[in-house]
């Protein structure tokens, strides 16, 4: 049915004609909300929110501007709303009792941060992008990309990834914002230097360096050797884990930490997952009755092994299709 055809149609209250027509837009606007938001969770409320305002304002779309265009500009102003409504999940504090991980070189500030499953990217990264796209799209929504963005002035964060990430015009930026090109221009050169140096080369996905570096890393991980995953670490590797602030910079903090994970015969299987367009794992703890679920890490890698480990709390599972718990067998020397 022509698009003609089904905007008449929608105007006129027919919610399969509103569907027909964004439905195709709809998987891209909600990687932009994860984008600006950094939480999968609020990047749907902001979805949601975006195809109901949509839906009720639809006759005050005018074409001028794309349909597409007319829905970034709705969701990006709807992120903008959550961004400065201040509605954040707060820091969760460690609550094992009788148990004190070590100390930590850091508390991170960025405690809402969630994966974005690499399975329901398909259709959204591949959309083809404006003429002032800067970022790879892949490289747009890796963790460090969407943590970096997280710190930034809502405003400035909305104009880098119109401008940069999704290639819009200065002046179609200016219309969705309300704002003047002059404007727009001077939050982008300042969001440009706030993301100076975010991201740093790393294995395409699915090539042979990351496949290598990644089985070692399971083998390793699986079988409790902490020195051989310490060797897979980068001198600078990363280790965070959102919601709790707890941060771990440097080779030697990152050691005591797994020394810590793995602390009373611990052991644990990886069941392979993807998310931010970077390895991911289902991280099961060995029961006496099974398998259970522990949470989710996402490993960034770089040329020469793993730079950062993200740590998430099983709480995600069900947007990556994880089962809470699994049958498993015991492990050589396991003790609960």
């Amino acid at each position: 049915m022509p698009r003609t055809d089904l905007m008449s149609r929608a105007r006129a209250g027919d919610g399969e004609a509103f569907r027909a027509l964004t439905e195709p837009h709809r998987r891209e606007l909600q990687v932009h909300c994860y984008r600006m938001l950094g939480s999968f969770q609020d990047a749907e409320d902001a979805l949601q929110d975006t195809m109901l305002a949509a839906w009720r304002g639809l006759e005050r779309f005018d074409g001028r501007a794309s349909l597409r265009t007319w829905l970034y500009r709705i969701a990006t102003n709807r992120c903008l709303d959550a961004l400065r409504s201040a509605r954040r999940r707060p820091a969760k504090q460690w609550d094992i009792a009788g148990i004190e991980p070590p100390e930590p070189t850091g508390l991170g500030e960025i405690h809402w941060l969630e994966p974005y499953p690499d399975a329901l990217l398909d259709g959204a990264v591949s959309v083809p992008l404006g003429p002032e796209a800067r970022y790879e799209q892949s490289e747009s929504i890796s963790l460090a990309f969407v943590t970096a963005l997280q710190i930034l002035p809502p405003r400035q964060l909305a104009v880098l990834i119109l401008r940069d990430v999704l290639g819009f015009h200065a002046h179609e930026v200016a219309e969705m914002l309300d704002t003047t090109v002059e404007s727009v221009k001077s939050a982008l050169k300042r969001a440009r230097a706030g993301m100076r140096g975010v991201t740093g080369d790393r294995p395409p996905a699915g090539d042979s360096a990351e496949d290598a570096i990644v089985a070692k890393f399971v083998s390793a991980y699986e079988s409790a050797d902490i020195d051989a995953v310490v060797a897979l670490l980068t001198d600078d590797v990363f280790i965070s884990m959102p919601p709790l602030p707890l941060e771990y910079r440097g080779r030697a903090s990152v050691t005591r930490f797994l020394a810590f994970l793995f602390g009373s015969a611990r052991r644990f299987e990886l069941i392979p997952a993807r998310a931010n367009g970077q390895p991911a794992f289902g991280v099961y703890r060995h029961t006496p009755t099974g398998l259970a679920g522990a949470g989710l890490f996402v490993i960034t890698l770089a040329d020469n092994g793993i730079r950062a480990m993200t740590a998430f709390e099983n709480s995600v599972f069900p947007i990556f299709g994880l089962p809470h718990s699994l049958p498993g067998v015991q492990p050589p020397g396991f003790r609960h």
